[in-house]
């Protein structure tokens, strides 16, 4: 399963008409990288990081920032059902999510450990919410440029 089909079945699941979501947030925000972030309606937000392979799972041990931070409640872990035999390898902490492939190319997103809150996470304001949702916008002009040439 490719990243792109992964981050479409979670914006799905997360509900990204509710929620603003968008993906690989990377600066703008204060915080690492984010293979998905998303900010609810309450002003919190969760990251979800998404992985597609045995080695990428278990050199994310390695990130400096241990995917900690005061702008995040949650923590997701998102893996293809391929991975789940590796699942000792994602954070205590972090939640799991099993993305199990239909064969149109869709799928369904099974919660198989929900995260612990972060109880020293900040609600974002809402400027922050207006800069995660122009980041977002920006995500999507990218894209049609690419799709259009």
């Amino acid at each position: 399963m490719k990243t792109i089909q992964m981050e479409a079945i979670l914006a799905t699941h997360f509900n990204y008409v509710q929620n603003i979501i968008v993906p690989n947030v990377q600066w703008g925000m204060g915080v690492h990288e984010c293979d998905l972030f998303i900010l609810r309606p309450s002003g919190y937000a969760v990251e979800v990081e998404i992985k597609v392979s045995k080695s990428d799972l278990i050199k994310d041990k390695e990130k400096w920032h241990e995917h900690r931070s005061y702008k995040i409640k949650e923590l997701w872990f998102a893996i293809p059902e391929k991975l789940e035999p590796y699942i000792e390898h994602i954070p205590e902490r972090a939640g799991i999510a099993i993305v199990r492939p239909y064969p149109n190319g869709w799928g369904r997103v099974e919660r198989v450990r929900q995260p612990t809150k972060n109880k020293n996470a900040h609600k974002h304001t809402e400027k922050e919410a207006a800069k995660l949702a122009r980041l977002g916008s920006m995500r999507i002009w990218g894209l049609k440029r690419k799709l259009a040439v």
